[in-house]
């Protein structure tokens, strides 16, 4: 536990950032899951509009450092590339 009064002040901006980036996470985490749903799904219309939202999501939290920018680069491919695999089989 934290003695000195910098390293408590340390300690509570560190679980005010886990909880936020947690937040952000999760939600990040349900936009992905939409995305890959209307996939299952095939539904175009959705999947495309889904996945700009998704893609807003993900570079945001980049952005805030809640992902590294490579991670969000993956995650972003991957799912650019499922919804244009649907796509394309239409």
């Amino acid at each position: 536990m934290a003695r000195h009064k910098s390293a408590e002040k340390r300690a509570r901006q560190n679980e005010k950032r886990r909880l936020r980036n947690a937040s952000i996470r999760s939600s990040v985490k349900t936009r992905m899951k939409a995305v890959l749903k209307a996939v299952e799904g095939k539904n175009k219309e959705e999947a495309l509009k889904l996945l700009r939202v998704a893609i807003s999501a993900i570079a945001k939290a980049a952005a805030k450092g809640v992902f590294h920018k490579n991670t969000a680069a993956r995650r972003i491919s991957r799912l650019t590339k499922k919804v244009n695999s649907l796509l394309q089989a239409a």
